[in-house]
């Protein structure tokens, strides 16, 4: 009875024909000039992580911006993904127990990207010339801005000139590069408010041409969805007003939309959140959690409402090919990758535990063969026997996420690696300039290289990235997710271990929490120090299910069942157009 339940959470279609009808819709232009060719659904980010692209994210957020364009193509919805194309990439490498820090040069034309044209954007002092390039791919397209000084993603302190300079050339340079290539946003999705310019764009745009100024608000706030993905107002970067009459103002014709932007300034200083708010009347949280307890207010203290869309991944991209065919040989997954609507928990319930071997052994070999180009804190190979077990945990190294959680007993910890002949890689990247989670890291090397055992079986890959990410999920039998709870807004790691059959541990947050907190191994206690003793009595529970036929059916079978919809990208973009139109 708790499975039927769980499916029919998810399932907003009711038949897979009214589904294709959906998307056979789309392809024949009926959404009423709401999205065509001309009028396409366009994707703001900061951030975008697609390696096949040349584009290099920092973490989710661009790990998202990347399925969403590659879920659009598969669907054929028009799409332009706007995003930045910077010139310099970070790298990490491990020297004598210490990460080092380095950076690569990159040019566009070596990943296919063609040069349009060029734009100008404004400051106080001078004009700067972007260059305006694209790569088509299908019916969606990347279009981004750059020029050599643009430097790399998330250079220099959040609330600094040259990030402020970056997000004005998003936002305006961007909307300016539409506008060269001949298309009008049918609407403007601002992944975080990064991207909050490219809405003031349009707006002193309608404004600029003659739109009464008060109607050109209502027209760009009901065409612009705002999409959040930090829990806390309070986080975020705030910008001084001399910095916007530096950088921002030049940019805008419109004496109205400058005194608009202007009084949302409290004692000299802004946040972008506060007048993102109010440009967009649609706004999303990407989880059911997250739309719930995110603590956002505008200008008159009220709390902002938002709409729950989950996070989705491009399955086709982060699902191994054998378990892929396998899902849609035995009709679990239908040809637009969503969970079959006719007999979905009987179908899954019919996956044996050789199944779940054979699949996770094809996975296997394609971690060992990413491993091999690897090197762990020693600066050796890693090399896994094959009838080891993998724990991993391959997020960002950032406090809430807690990379030092499974270490709270370094001997509990050993124990458990050497009774169940397991080894735990670690793998996540600590932002640059966050001096603290690099010295967390250091400690947990240092911590691993006292006990013998954590030495032999512990593994920490530095330089983490996409091609890293991908062979972890189609590799470890089990992953580790632990974020202290209320601090976690999606995550989509934990979804591509799911959907690649591996066991997920993990505290109760982000999209996990869209489920009921018995569909996978749950971590959680009244303070660390339980937690911690809870996680290591999960670990255990997952080495004895991969040895146990029946306890290994149960685990894959409640995951699947429960989160097979949720981690799905086709329902992720069937959502955000049921929402918009």
């Amino acid at each position: 009875m708790e499975q039927k339940e769980n499916t029919n959470i998810y399932h907003r279609l009711e038949s897979i024909e009214e589904v294709e009808a959906f998307y056979s819709a789309i392809r024949r232009e009926k959404l009423t000039n709401k999205l065509s060719p001309e009028r396409p659904f366009t994707y703001w980010t900061i951030e975008t992580y697609d390696k096949a692209n040349g584009i290099r994210g920092g973490g989710g957020l661009g790990v998202l911006a990347a399925d969403m364009r590659r879920v659009a193509e598969q669907l054929q919805v028009p799409f332009v993904l706007v995003t930045p194309f910077y010139p310099w990439e970070s790298h990490q490498k491990m020297q004598n127990m210490e990460q080092i820090d380095f950076h690569t040069e990159k040019h566009y034309r070596d990943f296919g990207f063609n040069f349009v044209d060029t734009v100008r954007i404004h400051t106080a002092t001078t004009s700067v010339e972007l260059e305006v390039i694209e790569k088509k791919l299908g019916t969606s397209r990347f279009l981004c801005i750059t020029e050599p000084n643009f430097g790399e993603l998330y250079s220099g302190e959040s609330g600094s000139d040259h990030r402020l300079y970056q997000e004005v050339s998003l936002g305006f340079g961007g909307y300016q590069a539409l506008k060269l290539v001949g298309l009008r946003p049918a609407v403007i999705q601002l992944n975080e408010v990064a991207t909050f310019f490219a809405a003031i764009a349009r707006l002193d745009e309608l404004v600029s041409s003659g739109m009464d100024f008060y109607e050109a608000v209502v027209y760009t706030r009901k065409h612009t969805l705002y999409t959040n993905h930090t829990l806390v107002q309070a986080a975020e970067a705030t910008f001084h007003y001399h910095q916007f009459e530096q950088f921002v103002f030049p940019n805008i014709k419109s004496t109205a939309v400058k005194r608009w932007l202007s009084d949302k300034f409290t004692d000299g200083i802004i946040r972008l959140s506060t007048p993102t708010v109010e440009i967009a009347e649609l706004r999303s949280g990407v989880s059911k959690l997250h739309a719930r307890v995110a603590n956002y207010r505008d200008i008159n203290g009220n709390k902002i409402k938002f709409k729950a869309v989950t996070n989705g991944i491009h399955m086709r991209t982060w699902v191994h090919k054998e378990i892929m065919d396998f899902y849609h040989e035995r009709g679990i997954l239908d040809r637009f990758d969503l969970p079959s609507i006719r007999e979905f928990n009987d179908k899954i319930e019919k996956i044996s535990a050789s199944d779940i071997r054979r699949l996770k052994q094809a996975g296997r070999k394609s971690l060992n063969e990413t491993l091999a180009r690897r090197s762990d804190q020693y600066g050796n190979p890693v090399r896994i026997p094959d009838d080891a077990l993998v724990f991993d945990f391959k997020r960002r190294f950032v406090d809430y996420k807690r990379p030092w959680l499974p270490f709270s007993d370094s001997e509990r910890l050993a124990q458990i690696l050497k009774d169940y002949n397991a080894h735990y890689i670690l793998a996540g990247r600590v932002h640059a300039g966050d001096s603290r989670m690099f010295g967390k890291l250091m400690e947990l090397l240092h911590k691993i290289d006292n006990n013998p055992i954590l030495k032999e079986r512990v593994h920490y890959l530095p330089d983490y990235d996409e091609e890293l990410g991908l062979a972890l999920s189609l590799g470890a039998n089990a992953s580790i997710n632990t974020p202290i709870v209320g601090l976690e807004a999606c995550g989509t790691s934990w979804m591509k271990d799911i959907a690649n059959l591996g066991l997920l541990i993990s505290t109760h947050d982000g999209g996990v929490a869209d489920a009921p907190s018995d569909s996978y191994l749950t971590v959680d206690g009244k303070n660390e120090e339980t937690e911690a003793r809870n996680l290591y009595s999960q670990m255990e529970v997952a080495a004895k299910a991969w040895k146990n036929d029946f306890d290994l059916e149960y685990w894959i079978h409640k995951e699947l069942t429960a989160y097979l919809d949720v981690i799905s990208g086709t329902r992720m973009m069937r959502d955000y157009l049921n929402y918009l139109f």
